[in-house]
């Protein structure tokens, strides 16, 4: 393949723009009539934005197709991915009169519970990919009603990526996974795969979840994540890594992102797990699902932390492959989400 042949970018992605706001530390979920403080509080781009933000401080180009409304949430999340963090929105359009969307996100427990408010964008992603560019991959969020864009750009030799949401009206059909033909990699969390396929555990659901699509991984939160690739027969099973938790918001994502690095990278299905394992576990030690994505530093920083306990624990030993991966110049550490939104200089 020539440079002119090349794709323009590693990832193509579409969806929804959310201004998340993060309150962490609440002693309780707040009742009818009274008020809970929480410790801490952050802001910052959300929804799809958590997987372009984590896919481009792998050093992924990463274009988004999204609607942002015009106004401050709206200026505030295009600042943030485009100019601090580099996502390229060429397709993207900005609408007059249609408001950003907003999730507020309370963290408890080592989960969270949220609240969202948002009206459908005013065009379709079609629309605002006719045509798609060429990428090496997509990452598509399954809906009932298939999108055109996705198969022209399976057309141009894109990997498929998908996860599924949160079935807001109990029935989680099965019919719906139907829309994974023609994907390479299926990603839900254990409590989509088993509503969907009606399975008991993660482990039955990945294997279900396999005859649909090539490459299955079924995340369990902080129990880590399970695997099947159906053309080999591989199944891989990695635990969770003790971490502590702040805010598990968008942890999904960031474990997509990492393991959309290691498909294209073309490592084994048990390292790009790991990897992915990885990116996810240290991002729920910060604030938010976009910013509290990991960098190449973090993770450098990480396994020259963990490395010197890794003989003497078989799991640690598993992510020596990172020696091998690891960049020479790891870059600039990253940004963190901030109590409020565009903090103006003094001065």
């Amino acid at each position: 393949m020539t440079a002119a042949d090349e794709p323009a970018f590693d990832v193509l992605l579409s969806g929804t723009v959310f201004l998340d706001i993060i309150f962490t530390g609440l002693p309780r979920p707040p009742a009818p009539g009274t008020e809970v403080w929480a410790e801490g509080l952050g802001s910052c781009p959300g929804g799809i934005a958590n997987l372009a933000v984590a896919l481009r401080r792998l050093q992924l180009r990463t274009a988004l197709s999204a609607a942002f409304g015009e106004d401050a949430y709206g200026d505030f999340c295009w600042e943030v991915l485009s100019e601090q963090e580099g996502v390229d929105l060429t397709y993207c359009r900005r609408f007059y009169g249609w408001h950003s969307p907003v999730t507020v996100s309370m963290a408890m427990d080592r989960d969270r519970s949220m609240v969202t408010h948002g009206h459908r964008p005013p065009v379709s992603a079609d629309e605002m990919l006719d045509p798609p560019p060429r990428t090496r991959a997509c990452f598509v969020h399954i809906e009932p009603e298939e999108e055109l864009w996705v198969r022209t750009a399976k057309s141009e030799g894109a990997l498929l990526f998908a996860d599924i949401g949160w079935d807001r009206t109990g029935v989680w059909a099965p019919e719906l996974l139907r829309q994974l033909d023609g994907y390479d990699v299926f990603l839900p969390n254990h409590v989509e795969a088993m509503r969907y396929t009606r399975c008991d555990t993660p482990e039955r659901a990945a294997a279900t979840l396999a005859e649909y699509v090539p490459v299955v991984v079924v995340t369990r939160g902080g129990g880590g994540a399970v695997a099947v690739d159906s053309a080999s027969g591989e199944t891989v099973d990695v635990r969770g890594l003790n971490v502590a938790p702040l805010d598990s918001t968008g942890a999904g994502d960031v474990f997509g992102a990492g393991f959309v690095l290691g498909t294209l990278a073309g490592w084994p299905l048990r390292d790009r797990v790991r990897f992915a394992n990885l990116c996810a576990a240290l991002s729920v030690q910060h604030f938010g699902g976009s910013l509290s994505a990991p960098g190449w530093v973090d993770i450098a920083t990480w396994w020259r932390t963990v490395s010197r306990r890794s003989h003497g624990d078989p799991e640690l030993r598993g992510y020596g492959f990172l020696e091998d991966i690891l960049p020479n110049h790891a870059g600039a550490e990253v940004r963190r989400a901030s109590a409020t939104i565009r903090l103006r200089a003094s001065g």
